[in-house]
């Protein structure tokens, strides 16, 4: 599914390596390339936008990412991706570079964690319970 017409609400993520973090994103989200250039990836799915921007190269050189990578726990924002199911999600994200993370809490109606994708950026994944 995709959204009708252009997105209402989405993402932008910077990017060192931007092929890759949109191909994360692409399998663990269940997501589809709706634009790509030479510095920006477009992701959808029916309720989600996510833009995958380069980082400018000269940014881009001093920014080292581990193996795995270090969690980027000193930011003030954390989307959140509703899935079809957190385990799925949590195999995918393993065996693309990122991690989801033990700890699991219920909202109402939903069982939620945070997860970490290859470039240690924060993210939460949802489950409806419903």
């Amino acid at each position: 599914l995709t959204m009708p017409g252009p997105a209402a609400a989405g993402v932008l993520i910077y990017a060192k390596d931007f092929q890759s973090l949109a191909g994360f994103y692409e399998q663990v989200l269940g997501m589809r390339r709706l634009h790509e250039d030479a510095h920006v990836i477009v992701l959808e799915s029916a309720v989600l936008q996510l833009v995958i921007h380069a980082l400018p190269a000269e940014i881009a050189a001093r920014v080292k990412i581990g193996t795995p990578p270090q969690r980027r726990a000193d930011v003030a924002l954390k989307f959140f991706v509703t899935v079809p199911a957190i385990a799925e999600a949590e195999s995918a994200a393993q065996a693309l570079g990122g991690q989801v993370f033990d700890e699991r809490w219920q909202g109402p109606g939903f069982a939620a964690c945070n997860a970490m994708d290859k470039e240690g950026n924060v993210f939460q994944l949802r489950e409806n319970l419903a």
